[in-house]
């Protein structure tokens, strides 16, 4: 039976259930410091965004400034946040074990971050030594951008063409596209929303699933089919 090349998963809000822990902190710090949001509103238009990202994408489009000393503040809140509240997603360690390509994890959080949630929530051992951080590229650019994956791929001797993505948020299944690979779009996390798979497939996934327990069976129906 074929399999990928590779098989990448986004962290916050695929892995763990990290994604709606920092949307309530930013939504806190924006709000505070002059542009009402809700959790809700971030985690549907800017999930899988840094948080520099977000502030950037509000100015361009409200004209609110806000201070630069934000970033690091929304940093150290949401760190000890996730430090008290983060936990694994129901399923996901069966699921990402069950996966026998070689497998990675492609993230625009922090190295450090993502290692501290995957110890916590015990997933570390099923990545270790095959984290890349956006942030951490050569390049240094983040999701959307598709640098990222295409990192991971050429590291692990991986073909995009033939690596499966799992993404969580518009922004990351763009960016997969972009290096040319298939997305499976999930929406498992307590972030999801009303409409969410449907963005995530105009967005460019190829099916959505919403429990790890179908991962095995799709990526096994994607391998058997393709373009060529």
């Amino acid at each position: 039976m074929p399999q990928p090349d590779l098989v990448i998963f986004d962290c916050d809000g695929v892995l763990v259930d990290s994604e709606i822990i920092a949307a309530r902190v930013e939504a806190e710090l924006i709000t505070a410091a002059g542009y009402e949001i809700s959790a809700e509103e971030i985690a549907q238009t800017y999930a899988g965004l840094t948080f520099k990202d977000i502030l950037m994408s509000i100015e361009e489009r409200s004209g609110v400034a806000f201070q630069i000393a934000l970033i690091d503040r929304a940093e150290t809140l949401v760190g000890q946040r996730l430090k008290r509240d983060v936990r694994a997603i129901e399923g996901v360690h069966e699921a990402v074990a069950s996966i026998t390509a070689p497998r990675c994890i492609c993230s625009n959080s922090r190295s450090e971050r993502i290692e501290f949630m995957l110890e916590r929530t015990r997933l570390l051992p099923l990545f270790s030594g095959r984290i890349f951080s956006a942030e951490e590229t050569p390049t240094g650019k983040t999701k959307p951008a598709p640098d990222v994956f295409l990192h991971a791929a050429a590291t692990l001797g991986a073909d995009p063409a033939k690596t499966f993505v799992i993404e969580d948020s518009v922004h990351g299944v763009t960016g997969a596209r972009r290096a040319g690979m298939r997305v499976i779009g999930f929406t498992g996390g307590a972030h999801s929303y009303p409409g969410h798979a449907d963005a995530l497939t105009e967005a460019g996934a190829e099916t959505v699933i919403r429990r790890w327990a179908e991962l095995k069976s799709v990526v096994a129906a994607l391998s058997e089919w393709t373009d060529e």
